[in-house]
């Protein structure tokens, strides 16, 4: 029989694909329109507006920090960086998929910076925790930024940088933020779209280092 700590243990250690579980064929039911705004959640999108795709740990708070934003269009929660196709929310839970959760995040570059919205992401959460976020155990709730371009990855490693620097300086560790391009992106569950919005004292494990981080050279706000 494996203890606790065995459980924890395999669930911080991302899955081989040959150990990752099926999947399915068909994407999971999701919402339409977006709780708050009712936007689409699936697009279309309106021309000119770009996208984000960032893990923080719980992706309940993290959409909410996101869709609170000035300048955001639209947010969604799902499964990205795995090798399980259409995962559901109790297969991600388990490890075996790979995948984290994340928050898509819809954006007007005329509002809101790339730069801007990398800014909240590094200083709304602890990024040196590795397969964690707080109480949040496992490769679910690992930090990632999924980038869409050159550019996007450009200023997501040049902030990874500066921030590195700084946490470093306040005595904190390196970060463990994984940086890559976007994969595909799986939409979670509806009851898990704008949770936050519909449960407002659900659970939030969002928490920062208390460390600002400062926009790097050459990476415009």
């Amino acid at each position: 029989m494996f203890s606790l700590s065995d459980i924890l243990n395999k669930k911080a250690i991302l899955p081989k694909a040959e150990e990752a579980l099926p999947g399915r064929d068909k994407p999971i039911p999701t919402a339409q329109k977006h709780y708050v705004n009712g936007n689409p959640l699936k697009g279309p999108y309106p021309e000119g507006l770009e996208t984000a795709l960032f893990g923080m740990g719980c992706f309940w708070g993290a959409e909410r920090l996101f869709w609170q934003t000035a300048g955001v269009w639209a947010t969604a929660v799902g499964y990205a960086g795995g090798f399980t196709p259409n995962p559901t929310y109790q297969e991600t839970c388990t490890g075996l998929t790979g995948h984290a959760e994340v928050a898509l995040v819809v954006f007007d570059p005329k509002v809101v910076s790339y730069a801007d919205l990398l800014k909240l992401f590094w200083e709304n959460h602890d990024p040196t925790q590795g397969m964690r976020q707080g109480n949040d155990i496992g490769t679910t709730y690992r930090s990632v930024i999924f980038t869409f371009g050159d550019e996007q990855r450009k200023q997501a490693l040049a902030s990874r940088d500066a921030y590195e620097a700084s946490l470093v300086a306040s005595g904190r560790g390196k970060v463990t933020t994984e940086i890559a391009p976007a994969p595909e992106f799986y939409f979670a569950e509806a009851e898990h779209q704008q949770y936050l919005a519909k449960n407002p004292n659900g659970y939030c494990g969002l928490q920062g280092t208390g460390v600002s981080c400062p926009i790097p050279t050459g990476v415009s706000a």
